[in-house]
């Protein structure tokens, strides 16, 4: 027994331990964010990605980049999960974020070959942390929601590294009318919610993209059941029903014995009879339209058609619902139960339109509706997702905006106003926690670098340059003009940026560099495939056969 190694681990695991781990955890997190590195700013590169399917996509939206590619690496994974929490949370700065992140796992390296026990730097990290977020709200502005022009900064600054930006303010407009209709509803606190369930985006190819418009109501994808049917109504009565105008058959198994020629007819005859009572029901109302979740039969459509009925079918529930927030009506189950209550007058106009090679039902100047539609012209199926792509992260920051309206100046310029405060509180701080707190301050520095990089600029002069403002009074807003690569102040040319997306950036890099700095075994490969050991197994072995297989 003596001298004979004792194997605990499967020999077909990988493991990496200590320093190896956390240097190659380190490497991952840098080769992440250099992915993304170029599409930072409003110089920012394309990046044309084919999907498994034969799709491209082509974007410089931190978030669909990483999401659509395959990586390997565990410590790289949880960085794309880091971006994709940073577009759930706050839609916008998904690019700054893995950037920053990446760089803090940089800054940590050179104290882990010098054998720093990584507890210590992850507590430098977090008093870093804890230390900006309050930096960050002591410098941010309070803006008054009320005045269009100064929610328009905030969202022209997002849009202006986006591909939407040659369009000057035409994103921007969509979004911060479509959030103010979804206000209404009244719920700030769930903003967020009701953006992603009331303002669709509907993007149709053809047409330009000035054609782009925020509809005072409803657009879906349908056509009336018959074509005999009103195609254009002026303020309609409208019912909203979930379920379906056919003969209900029985539930189990119905037998019926006839015994004269004339039960078949009699039977045909209660099942008329039967839908005719459910058209009533509804005709008593005097609709103009009604909508069902579910199908409609040829008998009821005809029924329908008799009271000058139009009638939409098989629409969806998210549409059903939207349709009630801008007519007024109320969804309801069963159409005997129908009240006049329930009965939508709200909407102005209902017409159906043909564009392209597709009809479409608009329910439009609705009376103060609390749900929107989105429409998106566009040249190509590409150009259209990117033009939602940077629609979805407007709609993002307006939505910050009006739940916390605090704005903080971009360009790179609160981060080196951060590094700079950081740089001198670090100073008092004891220990050695000092050196961590201070490579975070020079890792923020990476935005602004990263900014005039991507502009062609002399990188080393602009940093030194703002370095030197930051440390005067009043250099607050001094950052990079992202479009020339000089020094400019951010409160003249109007890049800003919501204090939520700032904050959520800052926690979400520092945060997951300390998990991952935390890691020092990776174990992979645990368990065998258990099919291939199945098959290497079983070669010999009679396969077991029945059914099918046995018959051949």
């Amino acid at each position: 027994m003596q001298g004979a190694p004792v194997i605990v681990v499967n020999a077909n695991t990988k493991r990496e331990q200590g320093r190896k781990a956390q240097l190659g955890n380190i490497q991952a997190a840098k080769a992440v964010s250099d992915i993304v590195l170029t599409t930072l700013g409003p110089r920012s590169m394309l990046k044309m990605l084919l999907d498994p399917m034969g799709g491209i996509v082509m974007t410089n939206d931190g978030n669909a980049i990483l999401r659509e590619i395959d990586i390997q690496h565990p410590a790289a994974k949880s960085m794309i999960e880091l971006a994709r929490a940073q577009d759930e949370e706050v839609g916008d700065g998904t690019t700054s974020g893995i950037i920053l992140a990446g760089e803090m796992m940089v800054a940590a390296r050179p104290f882990i070959e010098k054998n720093i026990h990584p507890t210590e730097i992850v507590n430098g990290y977090f008093k870093a942390l804890e230390d900006s977020v309050s930096i960050l709200d002591e410098i941010a502005q309070q803006i008054d929601t009320e005045k269009k022009e100064e929610v328009m900064k905030a969202l022209q600054s997002c849009i202006g590294t986006k591909f939407a930006f040659r369009w000057g303010t035409l994103i921007s407009d969509l979004s911060l009318q479509a959030t103010r209709i979804v206000l209404r509803g009244g719920n700030v606190n769930k903003l967020n919610l009701e953006i992603k369930r009331y303002a669709k985006v509907e993007k149709i190819p053809g047409g330009t993209l000035e054609e782009s418009c925020v509809l005072e109501g409803v657009m879906i994808n349908k056509d009336v059941t018959h074509p005999r049917m009103r195609r254009e109504i002026k303020n309609p009565r409208i019912i909203l029903l979930d379920c379906t105008l056919e003969y209900k058959k029985g539930e189990s198994m119905t037998n019926m014995e006839m015994t004269k020629e004339s039960d078949m007819t009699d039977a045909l005859q209660q099942e008329i009879n039967e839908v005719a009572l459910m058209c009533n029901d509804i005709l008593k109302h005097k609709p103009d339209i009604v909508i069902t979740e579910k199908g409609v039969s040829d008998l009821a459509q005809h029924f329908l058609l008799k009271g000058n009925v139009s009638v939409i079918r098989r629409v969806r529930k998210t549409d059903n619902t939207r349709i009630a927030r801008v007519s007024g009506a109320t969804i309801v189950n069963r159409p005997e139960e129908l009240q006049e209550t329930d009965v939508g007058t709200l909407c102005g106009t209902f017409e159906v339109k043909k564009i392209g090679d597709d009809y479409f039902a608009f329910f439009v100047d609705c009376k103060n509706p609390t749900a929107c539609s989105i429409i998106l012209r566009g040249a190509s199926k590409d150009v259209l997702n990117e033009m939602e792509r940077n629609l979805h992260d407007c709609l993002a920051v307006a939505k910050n905006i009006y739940q916390d309206p605090k704005l903080l100046p971009g360009g790179g310029a609160v981060e080196m106003e951060v590094s700079a405060r950081l740089l001198e509180k670090a100073n008092k701080v004891e220990g050695l926690g000092q050196l961590p707190y201070k490579a975070v301050a020079y890792a923020l520095e990476i935005i602004p670098r990263t900014l005039s990089a991507n502009c062609g600029a002399d990188t080393v002069r602009v940093l030194t340059e703002l370095r030197a403002k930051h440390s005067e009074t009043g250099g607050l807003y001094f950052g990079v003009d992202g479009n020339t690569g000089k020094i400019a102040k951010m409160n003249e040319i109007n890049v800003w940026e919501p204090l939520s997306v700032k904050k959520q950036v800052f926690k979400t890099a520092i945060e997951s560099a300390c998990m991952l700095l935390r890691i020092d075994d990776v174990v992979s490969g645990i368990k065998k495939k258990q099919q291939q050991s199945g098959r290497q197994g079983g070669e010999d072995e009679p396969q077991e056969t029945f059914g099918d297989q046995r018959d051949g």
